[in-house]
C-alpha cells in the first residue's frame, strides 16, 4: 500500500504542468546581484521584500528563498509553517533544493494538520505559537525522491538515510548504499558521511577500513561532526589506522567544537583522565558540562564523579548531587544508585531517606544487576513495613549477600543489628558488615559503631573508632558527627585502678571532622564548632567565629544554637550586643523547650520593667 501511494503521487507530480518547467525557476543575474548587494549591507527586511516580489510572480528560486527567510527569521518573524509552504511552492515547480529542504522538514516534523496548499502572500507577520510536531515519513520519502531524481546530492543522501534509519516498512539497505555512492559522487558531505559509515560497517580488512576513512575524512573537511567523531573512534581503536590517542583526541575536539554532544563527552573524558592529551580538569569540566546539557547522561555522571572525588575546586558534594540527578533523570542507572547513597549518607545534602528510596527504586526498576539489594534497602528504610515484608527482605538480602553482593551484605547486617525480619543478632550482623566494610562506606560506620559499643562482641573502642573514622573520611555525615562526639569528650572505662582513659579528647581533630559536615549545613556539626570555638577547649578561642556557627545552626532550627546565639547577642560575647535580636532567638529556643532561654527572657522583661520605672520616677 505504501508503494502504491508513492507511485500515485509520483505520477501526479510528474504530470504537473509547472514541473515541466513551464514556469521560470531561477533568478536572473540582475535579480541575484541585487540580492547579494542587500545581503552584503545586511538589509534583511529589504532582501525579504525583494524575494517576496519575485515569489509572487512564480519564480521558484525566489519562493525557495522566501521559505528560507521564514525558517531562519531573516527580515521576517520566523515561521516554520510559512517556510514549509513556500518551500512546497518551489518544490512543486521542480526546484531540487526546495524538495530536499521540504523533505528534511517533513522528516523532522511539522505541526499536526499542516496543509502546504494554504498559501499566504509573503508578509511580516507575528511569530507563530509553537504546536506539537509529528514526522511524516511518507512525505519525507516522496520529496527526497524528487530531489534525488534530479541528481541533488544532499537529496540523495537524505533519501538514503530514510531508507536506512526510517520506519521499518520503508527500509531498503541495498538501495540506500547505491544512493550514498551517488551522493558522494556529487560531493555531498552527507553522502560522504553515509558512505563512510556503510563502508566501515562492511569492512573486513584494513584496506576496506581505510577506504571508509577516506570518505569520512571528506565529510569531516566539510564540517560534519559525526565524521570527526567516527575518525576519532577509529584512531582510538586502531581501526584503519595505527592506534594514535593524540590524533583521536584531536578528532574528538573537532567534533566537540562542532557541537556533537557525544564527542564533547568523549573529549571531556580524555581531558579528565589525561588520555591522548595533557590532563586538564577545568577544561574537561567545561566540555562535560556542554555534553550533559546536550543530553549525554554519561557526561553528567562523570561530572558527578568529578565533584564527589575531585581535588579543589571540584570537591563539591552538592554539585555532585546535582549532576548525578541530571544523569539519573535521563535513565543513567549507576548515577541513580550514586544519588541514592548521597541521600542516604547526607553527602551534599541533608539525609533524606525518601529520596534515597526513590532513586534506589528507580535503579532497581531499570534492571540493575543489584536490584534485589536496592529493593531490600527500600524496605529497610520503610518504617511501615509489615513483619512479612521484613522476613522477605532478610531472605532476599541473604541470597544476594551469599553471591558476593556487598551492598546486600551491608543491608543484611543492618537488618540483623536492628531485628528486621527476625530477632536482633548483632554477632551475625558483625560478620556481614565485616565482609562489606572494605567496599561500602556505610558498612564501615555500622561495623565500627557496633564494635565501639560492644554489640555482638566485647567492646573494642579503638578498633570501632578506626572504622567509624574511615567512614567519616569518606564524607559520611553521621560518621563525622559520631567520631567528633568521641573526640570532644574522650572515652573512658572503669578498670581495677579506677577510671582509665581509652581515647583521650582531641579537640583540634574534632574540628577537622565537624567541618565537612558543617559545610553540608548539618546543624549538629555547626553547633559543635560554635561550642569548640566559644572557649574552654583545646582550640584557639574565637567567639566571632563561634557566633557565626551558632547563627547558621540556629537558622536551621537547632534549639541549643538558638539559645547560644541569644546569649551571645544579649551579653555581647561575639560581634556585637543586640538585645532585640537576642530576644528573637531566645523566644525561638524557648518555644522548643529550652528552659534557660525562658529564664533569660524573664530577666530581659524584668530589666525592661525596671528601666521603665526608673524613667517614670
Amino acid at each position: 500500500m505504501v508503494g502504491q501511494r508513492f507511485q500515485g503521487r509520483e505520477k501526479a507530480h510528474s504530470s504537473h504542468p509547472e514541473h515541466r518547467n513551464e514556469a521560470r525557476q531561477r533568478l536572473t543575474k540582475r535579480q541575484r546581484a541585487k540580492a547579494h548587494a542587500l545581503q552584503a549591507h545586511d538589509n534583511l527586511p529589504q532582501l525579504f521584500r525583494h524575494y517576496a516580489d519575485l515569489a509572487r510572480k512564480g519564480v521558484a528560486e525566489a519562493q525557495y528563498e522566501v521559505g528560507q527567510c521564514y525558517l531562519q527569521g531573516r527580515g521576517v518573524p520566523a515561521s516554520l509553517t510559512e517556510g514549509a509552504r513556500w518551500l512546497y511552492a518551489a518544490a512543486q515547480r521542480g526546484l531540487p533544493e526546495a524538495a530536499f529542504s521540504l523533505a528534511t522538514l517533513y522528516a523532522m516534523g511539522l505541526p499536526k494538520g499542516f496543509d502546504p496548499k494554504q498559501m499566504q502572500l509573503p508578509q511580516r507577520q507575528r511569530p507563530e505559537v509553537e504546536s506539537e510536531s509529528t514526522p511524516d515519513y511518507d512525505q519525507a520519502l516522496f520529496w527526497s525522491r524528487q530531489a534525488a531524481a534530479q541528481d541533488h546530492g544532499e537529496g540523495q543522501a537524505l533519501l538514503a538515510h530514510l531508507l536506512t534509519h526510517g520506519p521499518e516498512q520503508f527500509r531498503d539497505l541495498p538501495k540506500a548504499r547505491v544512493l550514498y555512492e551517488r551522493a558522494a559522487q556529487n560531493d555531498a558531505p552527507q553522502g560522504h558521511l553515509g558512505l563512510g559509515l556503510v563502508l566501515l560497517e562492511e569492512a573486513r580488512s584494513e584496506t576496506q577500513q581505510q577506504r571508509a576513512a577516506r570518505s569520512l575524512e571528506r565529510a569531516a573537511v566539510a564540517g560534519i561532526g559525526t565524521a570527526y567523531a567516527t575518525l576519532g573512534w577509529m584512531h582510538e581503536n586502531a581501526c584503519g589506522f595505527p592506534r594514535d590517542l593524540e590524533q583521536a583526541a584531536r578528532c574528538y575536539e573537532q567534533a566537540a567544537e562542532l557541537g556533537l554532544a557525544s564527542a564533547q563527552a568523549r573529549y571531556g573524558m580524555m581531558l579528565l583522565r589525561g588520555v591522548g592529551i595533557k590532563s586538564n580538569p577545568v577544561m574537561a569540566e567545561s566540555w562535560l558540562r556542554q555534553a550533559a546539557y546536550g543530553g549525554e547522561s554519561d557526561a553528567a555522571a562523570l561530572l558527578g564523579d568529578l565533584y564527589i572525588r575531585g581535588e579543589p575546586p571540584f570537591n563539591k558534594p552538592a554539585t555532585a548531587l546535582k549532576w548525578y540527578r541530571h544523569a539519573a533523570e535521563q535513565g543513567h542507572v549507576p548515577a541513580a544508585r550514586a544519588l541514592a547513597f548521597l541521600y542516604l549518607s547526607g553527602t551534599g545534602t541533608k539525609p533524606d531517606q525518601r529520596q534515597a528510596a526513590h532513586w534506589l527504586r528507580h535503579a532497581a526498576e531499570a534492571g540493575d544487576s543489584h536490584a534485589d539489594a536496592e529493593l531490600g534497602t527500600l524496605l529497610l528504610l520503610d518504617e511501615t513495613r509489615t513483619v512479612q515484608e521484613g522476613d522477605q527482605l532478610q531472605e532476599r538480602l541473604l541470597q544476594r549477600a551469599r553471591k558476593g553482593d556487598m551492598v546486600s551484605a551491608y543491608n543484611l547486617g543492618v537488618c540483623l543489628a536492628q531485628g528486621i525480619g527476625g530477632e536482633r543478632n548483632p554477632g551475625e550482623a558483625l560478620q556481614w558488615l565485616a565482609q562489606a566494610r572494605e567496599s561500602v562506606v556505610n558498612a564501615q560506620f555500622w561495623y565500627g559503631s557496633l564494635v565501639f559499643h560492644g554489640q555482638g562482641q566485647e567492646a573494642d573502642p579503638l578498633e570501632g573508632l578506626h572504622w567509624m573514622e574511615k567512614a567519616a573520611q569518606a564524607g559520611m555525615t553521621e560518621a563525622c558527627l559520631a567520631v567528633g562526639r568521641v573526640l570532644v569528650n574522650g572515652h573512658f572505662r572503669e578498670g581495677p585502678a579506677g577510671r582509665e582513659v581509652v581515647i583521650p579528647p582531641d579537640h583540634e581533630k574534632a574540628v577537622l571532622l565537624y567541618r565537612p559536615a558543617a559545610e553540608r549545613d548539618d546543624p549538629e556539626a555547626l553547633f559543635a564548632l560554635g561550642a569548640l570555638f566559644g572557649g574552654g577547649h583545646e582550640v584557639a578561642e574565637d567567639r566571632q567565629k563561634a557566633e557565626g556557627y551558632f547563627r547558621r545552626a540556629a537558622e536551621l532550627g537547632h534549639a541549643l544554637a538558638q539559645l547560644m546565639l541569644g546569649r551571645y547577642l544579649l551579653k555581647g560575647l561575639g560581634s556585637r550586643q543586640d538585645r532585640a535580636e537576642a530576644g528573637f532567638w531566645l523566644e525561638k529556643a524557648a518555644a522548643q523547650g529550652q528552659e534557660e532561654a525562658a529564664q533569660l527572657l524573664s530577666e530581659i522583661a524584668m530589666q525592661s520593667s525596671g528601666s521603665s520605672s526608673s524613667g517614670q520616677a
